[in-house]
């Protein structure tokens, strides 16, 4: 390597390092135009454009990687199925990815549980259970493969053999925190279908303090609540002018059935769901002075908000089309949501506090979410999102169309046909038959929205009398 290039990598590499992702990818580029063939440099190039959003560059440096014989090719097709699957939303092209990646590594496990995750989404549950089998033949003792085996193995019939492999791994010398976290909600969740109850809530309770132990995620009340008075003291959306079109936002509580109601929509032929994006917070994360600052945004300001939030969509299909970007916690946004399209259009949706309470507890959440693991910090966050979620009632109070779970399952055809009315959309019966749908669902309740309309997890926490006495308890003291 000349001595040029070589400054220009040590240059590009220590951008990297410091994370200064705009300006190591320009250095990458300047080093890449100079010498074209370094592989492990288009990779690095690759994974900062993704780290940047610029999603099809990062595709068409990988390329590049793989066209110049880089290491590890076969991480390189996983890097590429994850964009493809998780950001532009092309999930034959991300399984073609997976494949090559097994084509050349069989034994891969990542692939195999990306392929496994691919199917989940599509709903392919044969499929899925065979990928995942797969990689336990692999690695059997591997602690992701078995707990996403045990989580799509729900069954009335208790599987004893499936349960006692991930109790036996649970109680495995040196599994970590991260580990014992994943087998246990796979574990609560076997005995709960199977309706062993008090056995369920212990193994979801040990679930959730692993995860805390696992991730240090500790849940701030105080800063909470300091964070919902700032939303309701700030200044409404001005009025900007009005986008072309504006996305629906579904949004409320997790667990709270936001994902049935856009999978509802999604049958209708002018909604097209996007899931469960991470835009708005993306962009309220990159807002100086958030929220306070946004009523007092220049319209120029605006704009090249809403061409961020934009650029992240996928491609609608059509011009009469309304894309849904479901994101429960956007419930915290619509201040900003409302700035970027006033003329948007917000489905609030919202459940039995108990039986949301019992469902988070239930469900393994990210870190940053920290109020899932401790029911009394879940019940303090349900209780700050119906104080938000009043303010912005009262500041928009045609714009948000609120749908009750319990209501849906109950009586569907009529809250959806309000619902539909709401969005300015005509009745199609195909709305009623959304179980039957092939496209992906990203989210936790994949398994749930595929069945029909059902009212069996209305009422659940009656099954669970410790998880109301302590979600009581928290309530009193609000």
């Amino acid at each position: 390597m000349d001595p040029r290039t070589e400054m220009l990598l040590k240059r590009a590499a220590a951008l990297r390092r410091a994370g200064r992702v705009d300006e190591a990818i320009a250095a990458y580029e300047q080093l890449l135009s100079a010498d074209p063939n370094l592989p492990d440099s288009w990779y690095n190039l690759a994974w900062l454009q993704r780290q940047a959003r610029r999603y099809d560059q990062a595709l068409a440096a990988y390329g590049e990687a793989l066209n110049r014989d880089v290491r590890d090719p076969e991480e390189v097709h996983l890097n590429r199925a994850v964009i493809l699957s998780d950001h532009l939303y092309r999930p034959d092209e991300a399984e073609t990815e997976l494949n090559a990646a097994l084509s050349l590594k069989p034994d891969y496990v990542p692939a195999l549980l990306n392929l496994g995750n691919l199917h989940e989404d599509r709903g392919n549950r044969g499929a899925a259970e065979a990928a995942y089998r797969r990689a336990l033949a692999v690695a059997p003792e591997d602690a992701l493969a078995l707990s996403r085996l045990a989580a799509i193995s729900h069954s009335r019939e208790f599987d004893e053999e499936l349960a006692g492999r991930v109790r036996a791994a649970i109680a495995r010398p040196g599994v970590t925190a991260a580990e014992q976290a994943d087998l246990s909600f796979a574990l609560a969740g076997l005995l709960d279908a199977a309706g062993q109850f008090d056995e369920a809530f212990e193994a979801a309770s040990a679930a959730n303090e692993a995860s805390r132990a696992a991730t240090g995620a500790r849940y701030d009340r105080a800063a909470v609540e300091r964070l919902i008075d700032q939303l309701i003291a700030s200044p409404p959306a001005r009025q900007a002018s009005a986008a072309a079109q504006s996305p629906v936002f579904i949004l409320g509580m997790y667990r709270s059935g936001s994902t049935l109601v856009e999978q509802i929509l999604a049958g209708h032929s002018r909604i097209q769901p996007a899931g469960e994006l991470d835009l708005v917070a993306e962009l309220a994360s990159r807002i100086s002075g958030y929220p306070q600052s946004v009523g007092s945004a220049e319209e120029a300001t605006i704009a090249e908000w809403r061409k961020f939030y934009v650029n992240g969509l996928p491609p609608a299909s059509g011009e009469e089309v309304l894309v849904t970007d479901k994101r429960p916690d956007n419930f915290l946004h619509i201040g900003l949501i409302k700035t970027l399209f006033p003329d948007a259009k917000i489905v609030h949706t919202r459940r039995n506090r108990l039986d949301n309470l019992v469902s988070l507890h239930f469900l393994h959440l990210s870190a940053d979410m920290a109020y899932a693991l401790d029911l009394r910090d879940a019940a303090h966050w349900y209780a700050q999102h119906e104080r938000l979620m009043a303010h912005w009632k009262s500041v928009y109070p045609d714009d948000i169309f609120e749908v009750d779970y319990d209501e849906l399952v109950r009586s569907p055809a009529p809250v959806i046909g309000c619902l539909l009315a709401f969005l300015g959309l005509e009745w199609e019966d195909s709305v009623l038959d959304f179980g039957r749908t092939s496209r992906p669902v990203k989210t936790a309740s994949v398994w749930q929205v595929r069945q029909p309309l059902h009212g069996r997890s209305s009422g659940r926490w009656r099954n669970y009398s410790a998880m109301k006495a302590i979600a009581d308890e928290a309530a009193a003291n609000q």
